[in-house]
């Protein structure tokens, strides 16, 4: 079942975006720029929290959730721990939200128009894990750029 994929999916990266987060000998380099490195680490992982728990745990598991979007991306010195912990709450409610999705279900466009057009359920999920994917590769980039 798709679903199950994808909850394993999002759970590895997740926990691999906290590993990133982990590795940083400074808590503070998280929210370093440098150069035109705009997206600090720490941006980064408010940006898929908000970005997860929205369309994944609001838009298909019905959580109660209220995005601020510019706020992912202006928020600055917000402790390590915190976002960790974040995280470990956005692999709960994926979880939660995806256990009883069905193939049938993943066929269903998704509820929401996102994307420049109407897609299904499957493959929107499967953007957010791209998605997901492309802003821990800039994770690790950023922790290798700014903790030489």
């Amino acid at each position: 079942m798709l679903s199950q994929t994808l909850i394993s999916l999002f759970e590895r990266d997740l926990n691999r975006v906290i590993d990133e987060l982990k590795l940083y000998q400074s808590e503070s380099n998280i929210w370093e720029v440098e150069g035109n490195i705009s997206n600090t680490a720490g941006n980064l992982a408010l940006h898929l929290i908000g970005n997860l728990k929205t369309y994944i745990g609001k838009g298909i598991g019905n959580f109660d959730y209220v995005r601020n979007r510019d706020l992912e991306f202006a928020d600055k010195n917000v402790p390590r721990e915190k976002i960790v912990a974040d995280l470990s709450d956005t692999i709960a409610i994926i979880k939660d939200s995806l256990k009883s999705v069905s193939d049938e279900d993943l066929k269903k466009d998704y509820q929401l128009l996102v994307l420049s057009e109407s897609t299904s359920t499957e493959y929107f999920l499967i953007h957010l894990a791209t998605h997901l994917n492309y802003h821990l590769g800039q994770i690790n980039y950023h922790r290798r750029l700014i903790e030489k």
